[in-house]
């Protein structure tokens, strides 16, 4: 059983001084590993990828932008009581993601709240200028959901999104394992070239090995590259701390894909090269959601185990594909929206990637178990272990600001 999977059998010793700090001074500098079709490794650099990606391949990456999530207050009116950080996951109300930014008097998003005890009740507020415009905005716990909490803002100056709002108070939400205050730099580091639909609080962090020479070089060889949008959530960085995985609870993050390029999953037989591990979740999540539409269920959530159900409908991909189309053909919509919790594991199998662009990723995390359940596809490959080991003894750098990989 997928479930009984234990989370021990996917640990391995990563000394801190292989934690990538900052990235490269050129970012697609870096070290890229690759493992080819025929499971043989090799060492490259990553302005080698685009002559590496097989000529039949399309490239799809994540265009999700990474907010400033972490707010910092403080109590009292004179701007000396206890530090309050406010880290916001998702928006509450507005929900979409769009409108919320666009709100102009008031909103609500889920957060974490660090110093919590210290904020018993009331408002904390704070006085700010954007962009010559003086306001104040309140922060007001209005319930806690878990180890988050509801918060919500609101704002005396109706000339003020809260996007701005958050790009003049917010600080980039750096991964923890950095072990390091953000930094001026971090607000281009941590971004993707790509980057420009807000909404993550994470980066999707293949792709901030791509420059636009790696993306020429990619064009030059008419490989077609295609964006979709996964909202990368706070969960990402939680290990799995259960005995077993079937204990573990995923996080649900938001995901968009344009009507086009479902319709070109449909009925293309390019491979399709996942840039990022947002990007597997999102495409492996289609399908999926795909079939629920074809069964006639709710497709707006994805379950964590609902591709490991017996009951689960053996669709191929254009027909689940089609299924999607055949409902934003009925809601007139050129998008598809929902949220995922899908659990990708030894044992899963891939309908839609058959290549993948990622980093090197923490112990004990799903991701690592994502990239564990891609490699045992082909018989015979290596391990996610012996791929690490390769690594470990090599002079890769690791985690959010490290080296690549690429498996085909």
């Amino acid at each position: 059983m997928i479930e009984d999977i234990r989370i021990d059998d996917f640990d391995y010793p990563l000394p801190d001084a292989r934690i990538a700090v900052h990235p490269l001074e050129e970012r697609d500098s870096c070290l890229l590993l690759v493992k080819d079709e025929e499971g043989e490794l090799s060492t490259k650099r990553f302005t080698d990828l685009p002559g590496l990606l097989p000529a039949d391949s399309m490239l799809v990456y994540n265009n999700t932008r990474v907010i400033n999530a972490r707010l910092r207050f403080r109590k009292g009116t004179d701007g000396t009581g206890a530090l309050i950080e406010i880290f916001c996951l998702e928006p509450r109300c507005p929900a979409d993601y769009a409108v919320n930014f666009a709100s102009t008097s008031s909103c609500s998003w889920l957060c974490f709240v660090g110093n919590s005890k210290r904020w018993k009740d009331g408002p904390l507020t704070m006085s700010l200028k954007v962009r010559e415009e003086s306001l104040t905005i309140s922060a007001t716990r209005l319930s806690r959901e878990g180890n988050a909490s509801v918060v919500e803002f609101s704002w005396d100056n109706p000339e003020v999104t809260f996007s701005a709002i958050i790009g003049a108070i917010g600080e980039i939400p750096i991964p923890p394992y950095l072990n390091r205050s953000t930094e001026e730099s971090d607000s281009t580091d941590y971004q993707t070239v790509f980057s420009h639909i807000d909404g993550s609080v994470a980066a999707p962090t293949a792709g901030l090995h791509f420059t636009p020479r790696v993306l020429d070089g990619i064009d030059s060889r008419a490989i077609p590259r295609r964006e979709l949008t996964l909202h990368v959530g706070a969960g990402t960085f939680q290990p799995v701390k259960s005995d077993t995985i079937g204990e573990h609870e995923m996080h649900s993050e938001f995901i968009a894909v344009p009507r086009s390029l479902i319709a070109e999953l449909a009925s293309t037989s390019r491979r399709v090269i996942a840039v990022g591990t947002t990007s597997v979740r999102t495409l492996e999540s289609l399908y999926h959601l795909g079939c629920m539409i074809a069964s006639g269920e709710d497709a707006s959530v994805l379950p964590q185990w609902y591709p490991y159900s017996p009951s689960h409908p053996s669709l191929t991909v254009e027909e689940a594909m089609q299924a999607v189309l055949d409902l934003l053909d009925r809601e007139g919509s050129d998008t598809f929206v929902a949220s995922t919790r899908l659990m990708i594991a030894p044992g899963y199998r891939f309908r839609i990637v058959r290549g993948m662009v990622t980093n090197f990723h923490q112990p004990r995390s799903t991701l690592l178990l994502l990239v564990s359940a891609f490699l045992m596809q082909r018989p015979g490959a290596p391990s996610w272990r012996e791929i690490y080991d390769y690594a470990l003894a090599g002079p890769y750098r690791f985690l959010s600001y490290g080296d690549a990989c690429l498996f085909l």
